[in-house]
């Protein structure tokens, strides 16, 4: 699920075999064979990616990994404590802050769009008063994705117009106002779309209902709390903090074609569905805490595991800003995925938060997150 959904082909193109060395990885948990999970990550390598670095924990211990670089210049390999981008998977931390603030009966998930920001989801048959915060969280509000906006997909995702406007900044309001230019995709309730439009607005009712930045909200809530250290919500900076790899896209609607460095980016383009910065062990800490009941009441907990139809792959399912997965092997895992140029993540856990994987390409046109998922739940 990403930042960038339906805008670029995601097909494989080879990267020199020079480049690709074998994974480089910590000694394995004792009794706790990674083998298929650094395989799967050789295997993106030898598609295409340019590299990728992964962290899993379970009862046996701390294993990490690296495979391919993390600068195609240099031929620099990634680091096991890179930090990247992670697109999408901010939505988890923007959900959690807003059951957080219903367990503290600030709002009610049921509370209309309208109530909180009066006037904004509003045009072309858009209307808040309509639309449930709930149906926000869960991609069931129809509201139109402003990334799909064409113009936008011009400015921001291809070559000539990311290089003219890498630096542009975004309000909320402004990315809404392009949804609103648009018709809704259906009316409330009736179907699922994942829509970033629904965060943005997420965030803004943060703003409203705290007083603070959804930022300031997270920073406070989540990061500080759990010692989330390489974590962090951006706002207008471009860098990404060491350490970390060089990030690169086709910024094309296919994969072919050279490779541009993306590294530096005005993330306000992306707002509160998908600006935040993380690495894999934070994320690994994020969402075994977060299932095991350490961010949420129980209630809050049932809310955002309760799950509809993503309507993209037959075994998963939405909840509120969660990602529900039944692999092969019957393993149920619980996350998010995540995109922004040049960075494709993927954080997941079992649903007692005892077993976290989270992983990163430093390429947004190839890779198979769910083989390197596949292959460290079910060892195949």
């Amino acid at each position: 699920m990403s930042v960038r959904t339906g805008l670029v082909a995601a097909t494989a193109v080879a990267v020199a075999a020079t480049l690709a060395g074998p994974a480089v990885a910590a000694p394995a948990a004792r009794d706790h064979d990674h083998t298929a999970t650094r395989q799967a990550m050789d295997a993106a390598v030898k598609d295409g990616v340019p590299g990728v670095t992964a962290t899993a924990r379970d009862t046996h211990g701390t294993w990490k990994a690296t495979s391919g670089v993390g600068d195609l210049d240099t031929g620099r390999p990634r680091s096991t404590s890179d930090r990247y981008r992670v697109g999408s998977i901010t939505k988890t931390f923007v959900s959690t802050v807003l059951l957080q603030l219903e367990a503290e009966g600030r709002l009610s998930l049921d509370d209309k769009v309208e109530r909180w920001l009066p006037g904004v989801v509003r045009g072309n048959g858009h209307d808040g008063s309509r639309i449930t915060l709930r149906q926000l969280l869960n991609h069931t509000s129809g509201i139109y994705n402003y990334t799909a906006d064409e113009d936008f997909g011009r400015r921001y995702f291809l070559k000539d117009g990311f290089f003219q406007h890498r630096y542009d900044t975004k309000t909320p309001e402004q990315l809404v106002q392009i949804a609103m230019t648009h018709k809704p995709d259906f009316a409330p309730g009736t179907s699922w779309n994942y829509s970033n439009t629904n965060y943005v607005l997420a965030g803004m009712v943060i703003t409203k209902v705290t007083g603070h930045s959804y930022a300031a909200e997270i920073r406070d809530r989540v990061i500080k709390p759990l010692g989330l250290h390489a974590t962090s919500v951006p706002g207008t900076r471009v860098t990404v903090p060491h350490p970390s790899s060089r990030a690169y896209s086709k910024l094309a609607e296919t994969a072919t074609g050279p490779s541009y460095d993306v590294t530096k980016l005005n993330p306000s383009l992306a707002s509160s569905a998908g600006e935040m910065i993380s690495s894999s062990s934070d994320l690994n800490r994020f969402y075994s805490a977060l299932l095991r009941g350490k961010l949420l009441p129980p209630k809050q907990l049932t809310e955002m595991k309760t799950t509809v139809k993503d309507g993209v792959a037959p075994n998963a399912g939405y909840g509120l800003g969660l990602i529900d997965r039944t692999l092969s092997c019957g393993v149920h895992v619980w996350g998010h995925d995540g995109g922004i140029h040049g960075s494709t993540s993927s954080a997941v856990t079992t649903a007692d938060g005892r077993h976290s994987l989270s992983l990163n390409f430093n390429g947004d046109w190839s890779g198979d997150s769910d083989a390197v998922i596949q292959a460290e739940f079910c060892g195949k």
